[in-house]
Order: C-alpha cells, then structure tokens, then sequence
C-alpha cells in the first residue's frame, strides 16, 4: 500500500493506483468526462487535471500513478483553474443546446458547466456540424454535435462487448466518432454506451422524446429474460413504462444490462397486449368479465377430471414467471391429484433427479476471476450476454477458454481449444477429454476411448489454474444426452478440482426447481406431455408451439385438447387456446425471481396493471378457491413466497448439481443433424414483441446456417440461397446461409421462430435439399 496526502487527508491505495482511486477511496469527487471505473484510462478529456505538489503543471488525476508522499491538491485555485480552462475549450464547439437535448437532467456535461463553465462565451466563431448516422434501431446518433470526444464508447465496445464498432475518425475539430463503413451498432450490450455517454450524443432511438428526464418515476425491478437476474431502474411516466436502465449490483450485473433487458419493455405498451379476459365461442373470441372466464376454466377442469381422471390435466409454464405463480400453479396442479407440471419445455432429457437443484455452481462474480472455464454446449453470447462479459474480462486477464460446441461462433474472446463437433458426438466429445484427464493423472477413465489432439489441449487447460469451472449450457440442457454430458462433467470436475454448473434457462429456472413446478413422482414432464396428448393444458406465460423441444408435436397436442387456458399479459396462442386469461407482466406485479446462483431477488410492480389485467398469483390464487382447493387463502405476494421458499437463508444448502445417472456412449449417427439455438430475440413471449429489437439483425438473421460442404454439395451460390429443410414427415422452405464455423453433417436451425414452428425435434436427424 502507498500513502498519500489528498486534499490535507492520509490516504492509503494499492501500488500503481492511479490520483482519480485514491479520490474515489477517500471520498472526494474529481470532476471527469473520459474515466469510468469498468474502462481502461484514455485521459482524453483532461477535465480531471488537480495540483500536484512539484510538479510544473496540473496533472490528470486519472492517468497520474500515485507514488509515495505524494501531496495532491483537488480543490487549489491552480486545480479549480485549470479544470475551468478545460470545461471552456470543451463548449467551444457544443451546440449548447440543453432545452431540447434528452439527456438534459442527466447530463454530466450540463452538471459540471453549472460548476466550472463561464456565463458567457469568448469564442464567436463557427461551431463545427457532425452529420447524424443511423446505426440501427437502438442507439440514436441524431446529435453528434455534442460529442465531446471522451471516447467511452469506443472503449466499452472494445473492452467489454468485445467488438469495436464505434470509433474515432480523423484529428483535430474534424475528429468524430463513427461507425466503420458506414455500419450499424449490432453487439447485444450496445445499449450501454447509451448510459456511459456522459453528453447527449448517444441516446436511445425508442425512448427519444417520450419525456423529459425529470419528469420520470425510478423504480427498481428485476430482468425475467435470462439467468443472470439483472437488476433494472424502470422509469415511469403516467403509469407507462418509457425506459429501463441498470440499477449497478456488483454480484449480478455489475452497471450494465443486455439490450434484451433494456429494450423488451416496448411489448408493454404495444398493441399485442390483451386486458380482458377472452372466450373462444364458436371459433370467435369474446370478452367476459374474470368471474364468467374463471368460473369457464374451474368447471372445464372438473368436468375433465371426473370423465378422464385427474392424470388428464397438464400445466406447462415459463421460467419467466415469478416464484410465487410458479408455486402456486403447482399447488393447483397437485391440489387437482395431477403430478403433470413442467417449466423445461426445451428439454428432451428429463433424467435429472428432481429433487437436486441445477444451478451455476459457482457465484455470477467468480465468472470474471476464473484462471480455466470450459462451455459445452452454449450460443454464449446470444444466450447469456452478461455471463459472456464477465468471463470475456476473465479472458482479458489470462483465462483459457475452452469449449465443446456445434459451431466455432465468435464469442469475441480468446478461445484457447475446442471440440467443434456434431451434437450427437458432444457425449464422446467430453469422453475424450475425460480420457485426457485420465491419461494425465494416471486414473481409469469412464470410457476406453483414444483422445484426441483438441480433448488434450482442453485436459491440460483443465488441469491447470486454481479458479476454474466447466458450465453447462442451454444447447447441452436440451441436447437428447443431457444427462450424460452432465454425469461426464461431474467426473471432470471431480479429477481437475473445477466446479460444474448451468448457466440456466429463463430468469427464474433455480427458482422453478425450488417451488416444484417439476413432476416429483409419477407425474409426466413437458416432452411426455406433449407427446401423449392431455385434455386440458394450462399454459402459463409460454407459448409452447414456440418454446417446445418439438414444435410441431406441441402443435399437435394442443390441438387435440378439449381445454387449453392461456395465461399471458399479450393475445398468445390464440390458436390453440380456448380460454386467454391476461395476467401482469413482471412490471405490473411484484414477486421473486432465483437467479442462476440461487440469489433471491424481489421486485414490486412498478405501474398499475394495464386495463383489466391481473397478477398471476392472483388469477391462480382465485381459481384454487372457485376449485375448492386447500392452500389458497393469501392475501399477500410475501405470503405466498413466504409459503414458497420457507428459509430463504437454507436456499445454497438446496443447490446441487451432482447427478446419479452413468453415462453412455451412443453409436455414431450418420447423416445430417440439427443443431438448434434460440435466436436472442425470440427466446420468450415479450422480447418476441419488441418493435424494436425486432429490427436488429439479430432479429433478422437467417434462420438456417449449412455447414461449406453441404453447401457445395447442394450447388448453393454465396449470399442467401432459399433451402427445402424436412423433418418429422414435415418440410418448409426457409433461407439459408453458408457458415463454414459448422462441424460437418451439422444444419443450424433456429427455434422460437414461426417460421421453423413447423418442424420437429431440435435437436435430431433433419434433411436439406434445393428448393
């Protein structure tokens, strides 16, 4: 530690800290525009020039290492001039345009001219024009003028998204920030040069002048899209949702949200939303009022449950949905004699031991400090855009990445090996290394197989390092030997000391598993559901033609159902439903999501709920009275958590990823096979419904990818070529492109969508001709 003197104060930092740490550990504001804490040091801006006892002139405190007795001076009329000198060049060519800008309220640039600008300027030449640029539907960059050249955002692409997409052309008063060849802004995380923008010249395209800053509610909540739980300030305006932004949690999301997170909130004030409760009568929906559709569903249940037995009756749910829903829908479940509930729709596996918990097997916070990590089976960056950061930060800093995966897709980090490999050798991929491993330590193996090259590389990555982890992901979750790749990285996290987890499905999956919206005894899970049709189906917050393992059977099932209730805040499965029960999205009702490494996080609604929506747990809590079921009596969504999570403190003791199932090696499997990722903005019922991030181009990627030989073998001419894709009896013609990352025999087609609705399993035989 190194002791210097700031501002008459002893303070105390670690070698090679720089004035602006010290500061920040004593307390004392510096005024800044370049430096941020997650970014390298540029010292661009020079706004945080103090006095420095001896030397000849101001000195950035951002960029000036501390040494030893050092006497710093933060407030010294040399410090306070120089920092007044610097705020006069920097509004020598800003338009000065506050009462228009949108980041007027919460402009750094606007906060610190009221403090170290002059009242009047000395400059009466020609400011300089930056021409706007479109960079897609997200960012706006209508106002370049204001650009003061802190190169922020240049920095996070580089450094925490991974790709530099915005950069600084030219020098001097022509320098400007831009977009190389005139592109677009298209990382998942873009939104988050939004909020480091300390000016308004990047602002968000959606949210430009909907409302003035000041005029905006700040509420807390918590992101349902994916495992990491991203806590969210939800900004407000008569009872509209108009903008969300990170609320910084160092254990979670650290200050930065994916774009899935940031922008989805659209889907809730958009025209897809129902608000009234809907009967189909005579092939035509007709609004009722919630005791007619409630009363429709309680008589509908029991009515099927004496002429077929309760074993008739399936729910299948989101794990998007809050704890207290999901618990209370299984209470229904079971309260009718039905052990029929299922959250994993994705899933074609269900081996796993329902009472052992599937988490991350680690903290979210540990991912940024491991030493080896190796992923299987995982669309990284698309799935679990903030998990993919923090271990692109561990990578900056000296981690082997290493993967088995279907398609060597750029995760926009180092990857040190990897085993690019169709999806039904993934099992004997794991069993090379395993062998590696073996081998090394001078053990039996699980399998007597030959390892090769890659399986080496990856054992001694393994071996290596005192930090490390083998995560599991949503393409290794669904894969038709989930549990054997599973039973196999239990074996090598036993024999390389690292821990074994899941990066998981939705906002709530731990918690799902926690509440027991699982079948527990004799009870079918979502594949048996669907593949042995039930009479009636209540879908909570899914869309299973969607979000189903096999598309086309969920189509089947459903429609031969006598009674499908949809519960979803928007007009979902209109097709299939006979009952739409319009329940509050996450926004419109409090509850608790338990995020990938079992931290339970509670939210309150954060507007009214939206015409005659209700919250879920109520709907649910109403329908067990009208059933005459025990257990429905709360009055409070803390109650039913309370009755959900008992000891929430007992919560890690519950976790367990251990697994008692052996594995096996299946015979190699000739032909062509699927391979299947959920593409970003289509992995639940609102992003689905986001005008704007269905203008991405992640949005509008191809749905199906052919690895180079197909390609050739088909006669297929570079660009997007129109592909007969056929599986399970069924065929559609759909747009491919060629991707050469593919393992051979390996036919990316992307789930979630309607257009691939049709087909079958996704993962499986599938066959690809010229249409």
């Amino acid at each position: 530690m190194i002791e210097i003197e700031l501002d008459g104060k002893k303070v105390s930092v670690q070698e090679g800290s720089m004035v602006m740490h010290a500061a920040e550990a004593a307390g004392t504001y510096i005024p800044h525009f370049c430096y941020h804490k997650k970014l390298s040091i540029a010292a661009n801006c020079r706004m945080c020039l103090v006095d420095v006892e001896k030397a000849p002139k101001p000195m950035p405190a951002c960029a000036t290492p501390v040494t030893q007795g050092m006497i710093v001076r933060t407030k010294s009329d040399k410090a306070i001039k120089a920092q007044q000198s610097v705020m006069e060049f920097l509004l020598i060519n800003h338009p000065l345009d506050c009462p228009i800008c949108d980041q007027g309220g919460e402009c750094q640039l606007q906060d610190l001219a009221v403090g170290y600008g002059k009242s009047a300027s000395r400059y009466e030449e020609e400011k300089r024009v930056v021409f706007p640029k479109d960079v897609g539907p997200l960012i706006s960059m209508e106002e370049m003028s204001r650009c003061i050249h802190c190169t922020r955002c240049v920095r996070f692409g580089q450094e925490i998204a991974g790709q530099m997409e915005l950069g600084m052309a030219h020098r001097g008063e022509h320098s400007e920030i831009t977009t190389f060849l005139s592109g677009t802004v298209d990382s998942e995380l873009s939104g988050n040069m939004i909020d480091i923008c300390p000016v308004g010249a990047l602002t968000s395209k959606p949210f430009r002048y909907s409302a003035r800053t000041w005029e905006l509610s700040r509420r807390k909540s918590v992101s349902p899209h994916d495992s990491t739980g991203a806590n969210l300030i939800v900004q407000v305006k008569n009872h509209q949702v108009l903008r969300v932004v990170p609320l910084e949690n160092e254990a979670v999301n650290e200050c930065w949200i994916a774009d899935r997170d940031r922008y989805s909130y659209e889907a809730l004030n958009g025209d897809a939303r129902n608000t009234s409760p809907m009967l189909k009568q005579g092939g035509q929906w007709k609004p009722v009022d919630w005791q007619t559709a409630l009363e429709y569903v309680a008589n509908g249940l029991k009515q099927i449950s004496r002429d077929h037995g309760a074993n008739a009756i399936g729910a299948l749910a989101s794990a998007g949905s809050t704890t207290e829903e999901l618990h209370l829908l299984a209470q229904l479940v079971r309260g009718l004699g039905s052990d029929n509930i299922d959250h994993r729709l994705g899933r074609s596996d269900f081996r796993q031991d329902p009472a052992r918990v599937q988490w991350l097997g680690t903290s979210i916070a540990s991912l940024s400090t491991l030493d080896r990590v190796l992923v299987v089976g995982s669309f990284l960056r698309k799935d679990h855009p903030l998990f993919a950061q923090r271990i692109r930060q561990a990578a900056r800093h000296g981690a082997l990445v290493t993967r088995v995966h279907g398609v060597a897709e750029d995760w926009l980090m180092p990857v040190a090996a990897e085993a690019i490999a169709a999806p039904s050798e993934w099992v004997r991929s794991l069993a090379e290394i395993a062998a590696a491993v073996a081998m090394t330590k001078g053990i039996a193996a699980p399998f007597d197989v030959a390892a090769g090259d890659i399986a080496k590389a990856i054992a001694l990555g393994l071996l290596g390092g005192q930090r490390k982890a083998i995560l599991l992901g949503n393409a290794a979750v669904r894969h038709p030997q989930a549990a054997d790749l599973q039973a196999l990285a239990q074996w090598l996290g036993e024999h390389t000391g690292a821990s074994v987890g899941f990066l998981g499905e939705g906002g709530n999956a731990v918690g799902a598993q926690l509440v027991g919206a699982l079948p527990r005894t004799d009870g079918l899970d979502a594949a048996a559901m669907l593949a042995q049709p039930r009479k009636a189906y209540l879908l909570f917050n899914t869309e299973p033609v969607l979000d189903a393992a096999n598309a086309a059977q969920a189509a089947a099932a459903l429609a031969a159902a006598e009674m499908v209730v949809a519960f979803s805040p928007f007009s979902a499965n209109v097709e299939q439903a006979d009952v739409l029960l319009p329940i509050a999205p996450f926004t419109e009702t409090g509850g608790a999501f338990v995020n990938a490494d079992g931290r339970v996080q509670s939210f309150h609604g954060v507007v009214r709920p939206l015409g005659d929506t209700r919250p879920g747990w109520k709907v649910l809590r109403v329908l067990g009275n009208l059933l005459g079921l025990p257990g429905f009596s709360q009055e409070t969504v803390e109650e039913v958590r309370a009755q959900a999570l008992g000891d929430v403190a007992a919560i890690p003791a519950r976790l367990d990823n251990r697994t008692t199932v052996l594995a096996q090696l299946n015979a190699p499997v000739a032909g062509l096979q699927r391979l299947a990722d959920t593409p970003i903005y289509a992995t639940d019922s609102m992003v689905r419904r986001a005008p704007s991030l269905q203008k991405t181009a992640d949005a509008s990627a191809t749905p199906v990818a052919l690895p180079g030989a197909l390609w050739t073998a088909l006669g297929l001419r570079e660009g997007v070529a129109q592909v007969r894709v056929s599986q399970g009896g069924v065929a559609v013609t759909l747009s491919a492109v060629r991707d050469d990352r593919l393992a051979a025999d390996t036919v990316r087609v992307s789930t979630g969508l309607a257009a691939t609705a049709a087909l079958g399993a996704a993962f499986g035989p599938v066959n690809v001709e010229t249409a």
